[in-house]
């Protein structure tokens, strides 16, 4: 847990304080691939609360949704038909219903105390 607490303020300073920016032609792409990266977050969240995480299936989701929702953007994009959708709808509809265990989670283990 302290490493994961260490690198996330390593990432944090890192993104504040380094001049990385990409070309506004990306925006899309950018925050569909952020949209999966943070579904992946909130399950891993949701399987260590529930003592079923493992990191392998973590790092491959995190990386492999992120790639697919980006990939799958671009076609769209180059298709001319807007697949983006999906992925909005797919990430967006488990990230939602991940932090809603999440949160039923923590209030049982605040209640019971």
């Amino acid at each position: 847990m302290i490493i994961a607490i260490l690198g996330l303020m390593i990432g944090v300073f890192l993104g504040i304080y380094l001049p990385i920016t990409y070309p506004s032609s990306y925006s899309l792409y950018m925050s569909v691939a952020i949209l999966a990266a943070l579904d992946s977050v909130f399950g891993a969240i949701r399987s260590h609360m529930e003592d079923k995480f493992h990191s392998t299936i973590f790092v491959s989701g995190f990386f492999g949704n992120a790639i697919l929702a980006g990939f799958l953007a671009y076609i769209g994009d180059r298709l001319g038909v807007p697949l983006y959708y999906a992925a909005i709808f797919a990430f967006g509809g488990r990230l939602f219903q991940n932090f809603a265990i999440i949160r039923r989670y923590l209030i049982e283990r605040i209640t019971k105390k």
